[in-house]
Order: structure tokens, then C-alpha cells, then sequence
């Protein structure tokens, strides 16, 4: 039984792996299969273990927040792509970037999220858990579809993306280290305010992108892209390329805002 439980889960890892490699991008640091970290990120709990009951709680208790400005930036946070990653971490980062005026720091940050997410895409296939939106009530920021019910919660996909961002951006404005992950721990937050991903899946993810950027940070095309995108965002600071105050003041009171102990 355990031998072929193992040769499903390698048959998994196998087909999301080509399926992640058939996406269309940047190109990501490693090679496909260079990396499995399903000995690194714990397996998915199951309901009635504990952390399975706190992520029923968390989920459940976050309905609550429908309607709110913390909703309102979970709801942003959902976009994901360059642009809006750009503009997610803007006040953190304290200077406007876009993938125009940044293309240096945006082809780093999206090769390396390519390598993080395609490890969770691998760990999701094998773990097969089921988003807790699709059997449980309550306001969420997404209609449970038929793509919803075609992926899979733990890890948490976009923690992950958002754990990359952070990572990287605190390497390339190291000044500004601390806002930028903790901006990177609300961005992932964001999933479990909107209901797509549990409290489990969030943590999981971002176990995932630390775990797969150790490994990126090891390239050397990596170091140097680092070098390119920190001149870049210097360039941009000296520029005066500033978001507003104001608006970043509030999104500070939302990031420190905690929606779960």
C-alpha cells in the first residue's frame, strides 16, 4: 500500500511538472525536477488534526470581514501579476515601480517566482487538498467555479508568489527589509481573508518560496540580477518615484492589522 501511495504521489509530481513547464514566461532559474521539496513542506493537515480544526476556525471567523478595507486589499492582493505585484509593494518598497520603469527588478522577481510557484503547483498535485470554500458557507472574493474546483488549497500558490516578492525585494532595498516581508505576510493573509486558501496553505507557501529561493540565490545569473534591479530602484528613488503618503499610511494600519492569532 505505502509503495504505491508513493508511485501515485511521484506520478503527481511528474504531471504537474509538465504542466507548469508548458506555461508560457520568463524562464525560471531551475531546471524542471532540479528541486522537490516534498520532504521540506510538511503534508496538508487533515481535518481533525489540529491544525486542520484551526483552519475550519480561521476560515469561518474571517467571514467577517467582508465589506471591510482589509477585504478591499485582499481583494486587490487577488490580481497577481506583474503590475499589480509592483503596485502591492510599492509603499513598503517606498518607491512607484511598474514593470516599465523597473523591467530589470520585474524579469528577477517573475523568473524566480516561476521556480517557487512551480514547486507548489508540484506539492498542490500531490497533496490533492480541497479548498475549504467549496464546502463551507460564507462571503468569499472569488465565485467557487469549476477552475476552483480543479485546483488544490495547500500550498498556498499565491503565499508563495507573494513570499518570492517580498524575499527578493528585501534583498535588491535591504534598507527596507522589514516592511517589505511583513507587506509579504499580509499578501499571502490576503488568501485566507478572501477564502481561496487556509491558514495551513498560507504557511506552507511561504515554507515553499524560502525553501526554493535558497536554492535560485545559488545562481549566478540570480546575483547579477540582483546588481541590475538594485541600480534600477536606486535610479528610481533619486528620481523621486514615491507613492503617496497618505495612501500608504492606511495600508500600514491594514498590514499590521492581524486577522487571525
Amino acid at each position: 500500500m505505502q509503495l504505491k501511495w508513493m508511485l501515485a504521489g511521484a506520478t503527481a509530481l511528474a504531471g504537474a511538472a509538465a504542466m507548469v513547464g508548458a506555461q508560457t514566461g520568463p524562464a525560471p532559474f531551475l531546471d524542471p525536477g532540479y528541486l522537490t521539496l516534498v520532504d521540506v513542506v510538511p503534508p496538508a493537515p487533515i481535518p481533525q488534526e489540529p491544525k486542520g480544526i484551526a483552519d475550519l476556525a480561521v476560515y469561518r471567523a474571517t467571514r467577517a470581514l467582508a465589506g471591510t478595507q482589509r477585504w478591499t486589499m485582499a481583494v486587490d492582493d487577488q490580481a497577481g501579476d506583474a503590475a499589480a505585484m509592483m503596485r502591492a509593494f510599492g509603499c513598503a518598497a517606498r518607491v512607484s515601480i511598474t514593470p516599465q520603469t523597473a523591467p530589470r527588478t520585474a524579469a528577477l522577481v517573475e523568473r524566480a517566482s516561476r521556480d517557487a510557484v512551480r514547486e507548489a503547483n508540484e506539492l498542490r498535485a500531490y497533496y490533492k487538498r480541497r479548498r475549504l470554500l467549496l464546502t463551507e458557507s460564507g462571503p468569499t472574493c472569488v465565485t467557487p467555479d469549476d477552475s476552483m474546483r480543479m485546483s488544490y488549497d495547500y500550498p498556498s500558490a499565491d503565499a508563495t508568489r507573494g513570499w518570492t516578492w517580498a524575499l527578493v525585494l528585501a534583498e535588491i532595498l535591504h534598507e527596507r527589509a522589514a516592511p517589505i516581508m511583513a507587506r509579504g505576510r499580509a499578501y499571502g493573509e490576503s488568501g485566507v481573508v478572501c477564502g481561496t486558501h487556509s491558514m495551513s496553505a498560507v504557511d506552507a507557501g511561504r515554507l515553499t518560496a524560502s525553501a526554493t529561493l535558497a536554492i535560485v540565490r545559488t545562481e549566478q545569473a540570480y546575483a547579477d540580477g540582483i546588481v541590475a534591479a538594485r541600480s534600477e530602484l536606486a535610479a528610481l528613488q533619486r528620481s523621486g518615484a514615491a507613492p503617496s503618503a497618505q495612501m500608504c499610511a492606511a495600508e500600514e494600519l491594514l498590514v499590521t492589522q492581524p486577522i487571525y492569532r
